[in-house]
């Protein structure tokens, strides 16, 4: 059974851990307060040591320090939704605990052979697909390792990343 949560995961990730993300609005609850924040005041938290982002940081922090390259893809529609935009002003933080993140508009993935669902792989031997109901609630994960998924995943994923645009070039539409 592989591990579940994200300390464990990034722990023992040993050289790569690559995640895509393709969907407009998601719900996570914990990312109530930081979007009613940001759309009252117009400033995102961008600290990667705040209280929201420190366990985060710590995480990809740790596995970048040993030498896991973490890379983050995401696929958005164009005019992006508002969501499309918090994150948008957030990823500095990513940026700065270690990741790289790269930006597609969708209409540049038309012709992407894509999994049904957003996903991360680590090492080349793990995916952990994330489970959404049709609001964007995060529902409970699957985990694959059979090499044709993991393969599946990715070739998507370099395919997305090498036309993606990285997070200092993409602006916003």
């Amino acid at each position: 059974m592989p591990p579940t949560n994200w300390a464990d995961l990034f722990a023992k990730a040993q050289h790569s851990a690559v995640h895509l993300e393709m969907r407009d609005h998601y719900a996570a609850p914990s990312e109530d307060d930081p979007i009613a924040r940001w759309e009252a005041t117009g400033v995102a938290d961008t600290d990667p040591d705040s209280e929201w982002w420190a366990g985060w940081s710590r995480i990809i922090r740790d596995a970048v320090a040993r030498g896991v390259q973490v890379r983050r893809a995401r696929i958005v529609s164009e005019p992006v939704t508002r969501y499309t935009r918090w994150l948008h002003a957030i990823t500095p933080a990513n940026l700065a605990a270690g990741e790289r993140v790269r930006w597609l508009p969708r209409a540049n993935a038309v012709d992407l052979a894509l999994p049904g669902s957003d996903f991360w792989v680590f090492d080349d031997t793990l995916v952990r697909f994330g489970q959404f109901s049709g609001d964007g609630v995060p529902l409970e994960p699957q985990y694959r390792e059979q090499p044709e998924v993991i393969k599946l995943c990715l070739d998507a994923f370099e395919s997305v990343w090498s036309r993606g645009v990285p997070h200092e070039e993409y602006e916003i539409h």
